[in-house]
């Protein structure tokens, strides 16, 4: 893998949170509107996953990282062309790491504004639907309990 620093690393990590309730946390994106989605981001250069993870928990949603789990799952997706040109030229592929996170109740988070429109506790099945990624979608499906 190039390490270009002036474009972002072709890795991720997807931060699935929900409740005892059963209830998951989506979030919109500013940009594209319409993008729902649990805690993304790309790892920094020099970044292992689960500290990526952590930065974005917290950059994300104000939510420490303790209970956070490692499913120690991946999987590679074709990166969307609205955000190709963030790549290094070539690079059309990105790999996801997947963490689940348990939280006790549906309350507020610090969300960044610059990044979110808003953000919604919803039932498994409803996040399912709402995630506009495909991995998103299965991620939840395949791991997130049916409470």
């Amino acid at each position: 893998m190039e390490n270009n620093k002036k474009y972002k690393r072709p890795e991720s990590v997807l931060v699935v949170i929900y409740s005892q309730s059963g209830h998951v946390l989506m979030m919109q994106r500013v940009f594209p509107t319409g993008f729902w989605q649990s805690v993304t981001g790309s790892l920094e250069w020099d970044e292992q996953p689960r500290d990526a993870a952590v930065r974005e928990l917290k950059e994300e949603t104000g939510l420490g990282a303790e209970g956070l789990i490692d499913c120690e799952y991946s999987q590679e997706f074709e990166i969307y062309s609205i955000w190709r040109d963030r790549y290094a030229p070539g690079v059309m592929h990105n790999r996801e790491h997947l963490f689940l996170l348990q939280v006790k109740s549906c309350d507020d988070i610090e969300f960044d504004p610059r990044e979110h429109s808003e953000f919604r506790w919803v039932t498994r099945e409803e996040a399912i639907q709402m995630a506009t990624s495909y991995t998103n979608s299965e991620a939840i499906a395949r791991w997130v309990p049916e409470i």
